[in-house]
């Protein structure tokens, strides 16, 4: 875009003070901002050399070009301020007041990382504090969504000027500028922005891919721009025709975005020149009905093809995108063709800030995915896993059997949507129905599908399920569900553990518990081997005080002995001779599991399993059990391995250098010829699967890795 070109080449203080002040009417406030921004800066240097203060001065004017108002305006001048300089936000409050102060706040990058926030510590305490910062600025545009338009500009100014980085830096940037902040422009709906984020981050992180398609457009520049005006120039004349003045449109030209057509050409193993919608048209009407008029024009003359049709005037995109997709023939050629209004065109390049520069009516893009976000996990890797997993994805658009239209990522499940409906409705879902048809809740969901779900009086525990549903939302909720029902299923075992122990009924040392307020504490009994000694030593004391003989003498054969039965390890003071994986559940190494006591034998079962908890609700007899320590980790990894002589043997090289034994190797290729996926089953020290794919993706392209442990839930 010509705007962001310009801003691209201006270095120094006094010609980005000439732009935003072509663009906006300067303030007191904000001229205030500027002389606070340059002297509270005075000295620093970016990268390149220039002054510090002409970044903030281009952020501004870029939030200028996007409808900012004054208060986003001073924020964007400040927003480095407090990061950066002696000043502090209560400094920012009392100058320029709350308004602009909470904006550069929920701006600040978060520096100091207090001690209970650090995750364990393998992670890099840089990308903890990223993430921390990338959470604090989400939390704050729940209230004030100017904070994430502003950061968003701000990831513009340095996307424009990454040249300054070295190449490991610009790298890192661009991608994650790729996965979270473009995708987050397409959710306020700023296609411009967007597109702008996406090319630039393209460039750099396949700079050879992108020099690739920009030298095609520069070989073929005449001869597409010839294609594009016979094609205009037929439309045109066709329209007025058919009785549309040419005063009631506009027709322009559009090629296809460098990044739009690598992803095409990756998912589909096509070359450039087969990419279908490369060549488009877009007509601006002045009206909605005029759309369809246009519409039904060029479909009685042009062949179209039905399967590429899209109405997204009818069914706006969550982001709020209007717009009518159809593709033609013409002449042996084909072009994409986008019908839309003013109005529409205004809110489609800059969405949410459409209504700030234009004053459109329209829609306004939906925020819910915003509120949706999970902000309150406590470990906040997997928060900022979750978030990129919500952002970075195409949407799919489903019906309720109301009528009801429900934005999903492509590749959700029915549970998704029972998710989307309502918290409740996700939990208590026990059988979906799509278009009539009565299908698993793991059934994955089409555009246009109409779903409806049948739901249960009682939730449902779902623990193997987490890795089948795509939005943040059900695979946080169902973490949270299985982590109570976990917590409660461990309440009761320690219960148990401790009752058989002590020969008593589990309903009198649940008594024990709760005179001497351990409730929140005895499920650690369960899993804790000191901790149920711990216990067992109050109750042998509180025994003690008023023990007869016969008590005494029980008492002192209550020492706890350990059993080791291959992977496992059983404590009990009763002789246990074998340990046994009961039939309805087959836990693999590294589960959650329990122990169930029956004469001298001990049943293990997954903690889950709905059998056992039968069990362990009717006070059964229970062991403490746990998994013998020093076992290896089993996992199975899928790695993209170039079709050449020796790839494969160089990965097996690489696993047996970092200790790691291969249990067994799956080849098999894709229909393209330039890569072969690859499973191989790996067993490993390392108990920390991220760990262990950051390891392998130094060298490999890993595609997944993930634990062969089972789960077991009510499914």
């Amino acid at each position: 875009m010509e705007f962001f070109s310009r801003v691209s080449k201006i270095s120094s203080t006094a010609k980005a003070k000439e732009l935003l002040f072509s663009l906006i009417e300067v303030t007191p406030p904000v001229q205030r901002a500027i002389d606070f921004a340059i002297e509270a800066h005075e000295g620093q240097k970016r990268k390149s050399g220039d002054p510090y203060v002409v970044h903030p001065l281009l952020v501004s004017c870029i939030v200028a070009y996007y409808g900012g108002d004054e208060a986003m305006i001073c924020a964007s001048l400040l927003h480095d301020v407090v990061e950066d300089t002696n000043f502090s936000t209560e400094d920012v409050s009392r100058i320029f007041g709350e308004d602009v102060a909470s904006l550069v706040d929920g701006l600040t990058k978060i520096v100091e990382i207090r001690e209970e926030e650090l995750p364990p510590a393998a992670s890099n305490q840089k990308l903890v504090a990223a993430a921390l910062s990338f959470r604090k600025m989400l939390i704050a545009s729940i209230k004030d969504i100017r904070a994430l338009v502003i950061k968003l500009c701000d990831r513009l100014h340095n996307m424009l000027t990454l040249d300054a980085l070295p190449e490991k830096k610009r790298i890192r940037i661009s991608e994650e500028t790729l996965v979270v902040y473009a995708p987050i422009a397409h959710r306020l709906g700023i296609s411009s922005m967007k597109n702008e984020l996406e090319d630039r981050s393209f460039h750099y992180i396949f700079p050879e891919e992108y020099k690739k398609i920009d030298d095609y457009f520069h070989q073929n520049r005449q001869a597409i721009q010839l294609k594009l005006h016979t094609f205009i120039d037929k439309v045109k004349h066709l329209l007025m025709s058919k009785g549309m003045p040419d005063s009631d449109f506009v027709i322009t030209s559009r090629i296809k975005r460098h990044y739009s057509i690598y992803l095409k050409m990756q998912r589909k193993g096509i070359s450039i020149e087969e990419v279908l919608d490369l060549l488009a048209i877009r007509i601006i009407v002045k009206e909605p009905l005029d759309c369809y008029k246009a519409l039904g024009i060029l479909h009685l003359e042009f062949k179209p093809i039905v399967s590429r049709f899209k109405d997204y005037v009818a069914l706006p995109k969550e982001n709020g995108y209007q717009t009518i997709h159809t593709t033609l023939f013409d002449d042996s050629s084909i072009f994409e063709v986008q019908v839309r209004t003013e109005d529409m065109h205004k809110s489609a390049e800059y969405g949410v800030a459409a209504h700030w520069k234009y004053k459109t009516g329209g829609i306004t893009p939906s925020l819910g995915w915003l509120s949706d976000l999970q902000f309150q996990n406590n470990t906040i890797e997997e928060f900022y896993e979750l978030v990129k997993n919500d952002l970075y994805r195409e949407d799919i658009t489903v019906f309720s059997p109301d009528g009801d239209t429900y934005t999903l990522p492509s590749g959700a499940v029915a549970l998704d949507f029972a998710y989307a409906v309502h918290t409740e409705v996700g939990n208590c879902a026990k059988e979906a129905y799509v278009n009539n048809q009565k299908v698993s809740l793991l059934t994955v969901l089409k555009s246009g599908d109409i779903v409806r779900i049948i739901t249960s009086k009682e939730p449902i525990v779902r623990a193997s399920w987490v890795d089948a549903v795509k939005t943040s939302r059900a695979k946080n909720q169902i973490r949270v569900n299985c982590a109570i029902k976990l917590k409660e299923i461990e309440k009761r075992s320690a219960i148990n553990i401790v009752a058989t122990i002590f020969g008593k009924l589990p309903e009198e040392i649940a008594a024990f518990v709760s005179n001497t307020h351990l409730e929140s504490s005895i499920h650690k009994a369960c899993k804790d081997l000191s901790y149920l000694k711990e216990i067992k030593n109050r109750i042998n004391n509180s025994i003690r005080k008023d023990a007869s003989l016969l008590t005494r003498i029980k008492i002192k054969i209550l020492k706890l002995k350990e059993f080791i039965f291959d992977n496992l390890v059983i404590h009990s003071n009763y002789n246990i001779n074998e340990a046994l994986f009961d039939y309805c559940c087959h836990p693999k190494y590294g589960d959650e599991i329990v122990a169930l006591k029956s004469g001298s034998k001990a049943f293990v079962h997954h903690k889950l399993c709905d059998r056992a908890y039968g069990e362990i609700e009717k006070g059964a007899k229970m062991l403490y059990v746990e998994w013998v320590k020093d076992k290896m980790a089993s996992y199975k990894v899928i790695v993209a391995l170039e079709n050449q002589k020796g790839v494969l043997a160089n990965f097996l090289q690489f696993l047996a250098k970092n200790d790691i034994n291969v249990l067994g190797v799956d080849l098999g290729s894709q229909k393209n010829s330039y890569a072969s996926h690859c499973e191989v089953q790996i067993e490993s020290h390392i108990k920390d699967a991220k760990l262990l794919r950051n390891i392998l993706a130094q060298r490999f392209r890993i595609i997944d890795l993930y634990s062969q442990k089972d789960a077991y839930g009510s499914n």
